[in-house]
């Protein structure tokens, strides 16, 4: 977090998050935007400067993202409510139930970053393009290492053959100019974040950015993955204006609740599926099949719709596990809310 007092513009601050407020919040409580999120207390930054504020009871540290914004209560140092985000992403948290995993909140581009290293994989660069769709975050491609080929031009193809219409940038991140190559997404009042995994420069380029030492470690030379890297989600001021949300290298994407994310990042498919014969169709073997049309035709990609059936496949699955675990919670209150009506019969 900086020190310093920005104005609530520079924060990032606009008319969407003033209408959720009313007359008297805005006449007792002050907006603040969460730079860090701890296990009972968040780092925020407000009008009058740097705040740490406490949880109120009904929101848990899980339920807050950093880049959020807040309500706080000056006369207790309280965050009061979480506002309505313009943006976010997320993913399916870790073991069984569906639940979705904050990851950063009201950004305004994401740099989806990967390497022209053994690293890049088309699979993992379509999910984090899910998830952007998916939040509402407009992506940006970054493709770092260039030093390492003699074609970075190969792996920006590579790239557009996945996302046609999302913009691409090919850099050496311990270059002079690596930052500048960065800027037009940046400026006053708007947030950028990295996605990507461990080692492929997110924290070299995050430094560059904002002027600032960030963690970055040593390479293993087996993996092309960092040692010492980002461990927790933090936000930056950059010179010149506008933040930036520094992020952990993320191994796992688990999808749910993303169809419309997924479709998003395979939006060419998605177009050719709305014009098969059958409106169940599984895009295999069924008569009048567009998208296997495309294919024979060589127009689309087989083995990216493979990838696009099987994280559709995943977030479908993903998705009615968490609806019927909900039901069946919903269904075992009532019941234990009957049971308590009966003995208080009794």
């Amino acid at each position: 977090m900086t020190p310093f007092s920005p104005t609530l513009a520079a924060l990032g601050w606009s008319a969407d998050f003033l209408r959720q407020l009313s007359p008297d919040e805005m006449a007792t409580l002050a907006p603040a935007r969460v730079t860090g999120v701890h296990r009972a207390r968040l780092s925020a930054l407000t009008a009058g400067g740097p705040a740490e504020l406490s949880l109120p009871p009904d929101l848990a540290a899980g339920e807050v993202a950093v880049g959020d914004w807040v309500l706080a209560d000056p006369a207790t140092g309280r965050a009061t409510r979480l506002l309505d985000r313009r943006s976010r992403i997320f993913r399916r948290a870790a073991g069984e139930a569906s639940r979705e995993q904050l990851i950063v909140a009201n950004v305004d581009a994401v740099f989806i970053t990967t390497s022209c290293t053994a690293e890049f994989n088309e699979a993992r660069l379509e999910r984090y393009l899910a998830l952007a769709h998916a939040g509402g975050v407009p992506p940006v491609f970054v493709l770092t290492k260039t030093d390492r080929t003699d074609d970075p031009d190969a792996f920006l193809d590579r790239l557009r053959a996945i996302g046609p219409a999302v913009p691409a940038v090919a850099l050496d991140a311990r270059s002079a100019g690596s930052a500048a190559a960065l800027m037009p997404w940046c400026g006053p009042g708007r947030t950028v974040a990295f996605l990507g995994m461990s080692g492929v420069g997110k924290s070299t380029l995050a430094s560059a950015l904002t002027g600032l030492d960030l963690d970055t470690g040593d390479l293993s030379a087996d993996r092309m993955r960092g040692r010492h890297t980002t461990t927790a989600r933090e936000m930056h001021a950059i010179p010149g204006g506008g933040w930036l949300i520094d992020t952990p290298g993320m191994r796992e994407l688990r999808l749910t609740d993303m169809a419309e994310g997924i479709d998003g990042a395979f939006a060419e498919i998605a177009a050719l599926a709305g014009a098969c014969r059958f409106r169940d169709c599984t895009h295999g073997p069924e008569p009048g099949c567009a998208v296997q049309a495309a294919v024979q035709a060589g127009t689309v990609d087989a083995a990216r719709v493979e990838r696009w059936k099987k994280l559709r496949a995943e977030d479908a699955g993903h998705t009615a596990s968490a609806l019927d675990r909900r039901r069946r919670g919903k269904a075992l209150a009532r019941r234990v809310k009957e049971a308590k009506r009966i003995k208080g019969r009794e």
